[in-house]
């Protein structure tokens, strides 16, 4: 897969390198980031390492030491990737076989890969399960995914590149990597913090950016059903920026609309002119 992975000071690349009993391994006592590489250089790093340190927090573990991570970047980004991923991940470290921890140093995981540029748009899928909008982990990036993994596999045998949850409270909620937007009656929404989602990165450039273009957007409280007569749908990611969808489930929709080209139109402008 082309990826260069830098470990607790090491470039090591395929050779095995995390121990056995990292309570990220046994328990997934973990948090990461995932930041887009453009042009060889990650993209909002300052964000993206300030919610990293929010997910530490919220796990009760230590804010992540800066320079060790920059180690990390430099070593996985020596050559120039025109478009990638960045992935840094940020352990408990060494812990028991149980949810127990041990006093013991973070580990440090960053990785880098070149991936397809996306897609202008695509389908997704709304499963089954549901985000706990009252979890202990709620709103925490964490490595923890394995629901992700099995919705994500079931948007896949249905054609679509993202599942998307509702919350217990049947409210729309985000996608396993993504968050979501909808326009209803000319109106950007999506959905409040309150309700479970990610605090995305570019879901906060998207809303900050729209909102200096003059689009009116509004963070709300959305039942999940809104997706089966929005006008328009996009979801918003790291490696997706501004992506519209042009199908949820069998529901085919004209994408991109007038508001969603809006939306990427003041995106990319932004983003070009480097701003973090």
């Amino acid at each position: 897969m082309n990826v260069r992975v830098w470990v607790d000071g090491e470039l090591v690349d395929e050779k095995p390198s995390v121990r056995a009993l990292d309570h990220g391994i046994t328990v997934g006592d973990g948090v990461f980031e995932t930041a887009k590489i453009v042009d060889g250089r990650p993209f909002a790093i300052g964000r993206h390492n300030d919610r990293l340190d929010r997910s530490l927090r919220g796990l009760g573990l230590p804010a992540a030491d800066r320079g060790r991570l920059q180690e990390g970047f430099d070593a996985v980004l020596a050559e120039p990737i025109d478009f990638g991923r960045l992935r840094y991940t940020v352990t408990a470290g060494e812990g028991p076989l149980g949810s127990d921890r041990i006093d013991s140093p973070l580990t440090y995981i960053v990785a880098a890969m070149p991936v397809a540029r996306p897609e202008p748009t695509t389908k997704i899928v709304v499963v089954p399960w549901t985000r706990n909008e009252r979890s202990a982990v709620a709103g925490l990036k964490t490595t923890s995914y394995a629901e992700n993994v099995v919705a994500l596999a079931a948007a896949h045998e249905q054609g679509g590149t993202e599942a998307i949850f509702a919350n217990t409270r049947g409210e729309l909620c985000e996608g396993t990597g993504s968050n979501i937007f909808v326009v209803v009656g000319g109106e950007l929404l999506t959905p409040k913090l309150e309700c479970g989602p990610l605090a995305g990165i570019t879901r906060a450039l998207t809303i900050e950016w729209g909102r200096e273009a003059g689009i009116p957007i509004r963070e709300e409280v959305l039942p999940i059903d809104v997706l089966d007569s929005a006008d328009e749908v996009f979801l918003t990611s790291s490696t997706r920026d501004v992506q519209a969808v042009h199908a949820v489930g069998d529901r085919e929709l004209a994408a991109p609309g007038p508001v969603t080209a809006a939306a990427v139109a003041a995106f990319t402008a932004a983003s070009a002119a480097g701003r973090d």
